[in-house]
């Protein structure tokens, strides 16, 4: 058996990325803070379009394949860097919605019990690019 050690991985043109086969990776992600409307990481992601209170389009740079693509999301009650927690427990519901964007919707629930502007907010999806 052999061990194969590497800092890079690129394609045989040297500079394109490798095409995963019979694998899935992370197509895209996003991180969104709604406090100040910013994006302080994402991958694959144009822009954010804030619908209203607590929903949202992540739009994509590069298309999914199909409009059906998997989505998952995670909420925070508070801003990134603390682990500090709230009464509230929160959710988020997240689908692809085009093969250009996906939409998400955050909940805090405990004193609210709508849709509510978290502060911190984010989103993985897979799926094949166009």
């Amino acid at each position: 058996m052999s061990t194969l050690k590497a800092d890079t991985i690129v394609a045989s043109d040297g500079t394109s990325p490798v095409t995963l086969t019979k694998q899935e990776g992370v197509k895209a992600y996003l991180v969104y803070d709604f406090s100040d409307d910013g994006k302080p990481d994402s991958f694959n992601s144009s822009s954010v379009t804030d619908r209203t209170t607590g929903s949202l389009y992540g739009n994509y740079t590069n298309n999914m394949a199909l409009a059906g693509h998997a989505v998952t999301c995670a909420v925070s009650p508070v801003q990134e860097g603390s682990m500090a927690t709230t009464s509230d427990n929160r959710y988020g519901l997240a689908s692809g919605d085009t093969t250009a964007r996906f939409s998400a919707n955050y909940y805090l629930v405990g004193t609210q019990t709508s849709a509510s502007n978290v502060p911190y907010c984010s989103s993985l999806v897979v799926g094949d690019l166009a």
